[in-house]
């Protein structure tokens, strides 16, 4: 997934004169043909986020389109007040590409888990945020980035996640996509959990159990219609999400719900509210937060049957 966006900004840089890209400590070989091809729009800033976001903020007023990509912490935690200030306040045309949504850097502990980083940037006004669930999506999205106003934070999986979308399904910046038709359940999901709630639907049918599923690419602004559509049709309205209970997926969802004054049943399924006390891989660390497909299924299930 990561390999596709950066190889569209550099297909896109070719067309689009605007376009600049600004990394911080991306390694060797990052993006090579566009540093050599392009070189006055090619920038290695190393590590210094807070400067980096500041230069693409002032390239964004001078009219550039600036993509910028590091670890998803970094771009968030570490960065946030010119995130808000340079980027949000100006409304200015920065594209944050975030590594490692959610716990995809495991190994490397609870400073690089960007368990909370979307609850970071839906504090922040005029910010878009997206989370493309494979690499054909990014493909989709990418193109529309470039003339979409205002900053957007596009949230990466580890890469070689599973293709579950199709061109069929299209892309919109805003618009969510209906996977499997809605049953008894509706599951709402971003990124990579698209795929994981549409295992959970197969393990359910064994059951006699239907579980719809919606992919929401976009957390903010929310496709509120579809939302609320699901939650006056459903029994039961499930958000499915690698990223905190706080401030998420699965809130903006209770948010629109309470604001709309619709009392639907819902559960939501997240990372706990805790810094993470384990290391290892981002399966182990999703299976102990009852993210696998069995266990989305199963609470699921018994959600549904309480409801019997």
């Amino acid at each position: 997934m990561r390999k596709r966006s950066l190889d569209s900004v550099y297909e896109l840089a070719k067309k689009d004169p605007r376009i600049v890209f600004i990394g911080s400590d991306l390694g060797a070989g990052t993006l090579d043909a566009f540093r050599k091809e392009i070189p006055d729009r090619f920038f290695m800033e190393g590590v210094s986020e807070a400067n980096i976001v500041g230069m693409a903020a002032g390239m964004g007023l001078e009219g550039r389109i600036v993509y910028v990509n590091t670890i998803a912490t970094f771009l968030t935690r570490r960065c946030y007040e010119q995130v808000v200030l340079d980027l949000g306040l100006h409304n200015v045309n920065v594209r944050l590409i975030a590594n490692g949504g959610g716990v995809v850097y495991a190994p490397l502990g609870p400073t690089h888990l960007a368990i909370d980083d979307i609850a970071i940037m839906r504090a922040v006004p005029n910010m878009t945020i997206v989370a493309p669930c494979d690499a054909e999506e990014m493909s989709r999205l990418m193109p529309q980035t470039v003339d979409w106003p205002g900053p957007i934070y596009i949230r990466l999986g580890k890469g070689g996640d599973k293709v579950v979308t199709k061109p069929e399904h299209g892309f919109s910046i805003g618009r969510a996509i209906a996977l499997k038709p809605g049953g008894e359940a509706v599951a709402l999901c971003t990124g990579v959990m698209a795929s994981r709630a549409l295992a959970a639907a197969e393990l359910l049918a064994k059951d006699g159990l239907t579980l719809g599923v919606i992919h929401l690419p976009t957390v903010k602004p929310l496709d509120e219609e579809v939302v609320l559509g699901a939650a006056r049709e459903a029994k039961l309205l499930v958000s499915v999400e690698e990223h905190s209970r706080v401030g998420g997926l699965g809130a903006a969802m209770v948010e629109l719900l309470a604001d709309r004054g619709i009392a639907a049943p819902c559960l939501r399924l997240a990372l706990p509210d805790e810094f993470p006390d384990d290391y290892g891989s981002q399966e182990h660390l999703l299976e102990r937060a009852g993210l696998s497909p069995e266990a989305i299924a199963g609470r699921v299930r018994d959600a549904l049957m309480s409801r019997q």
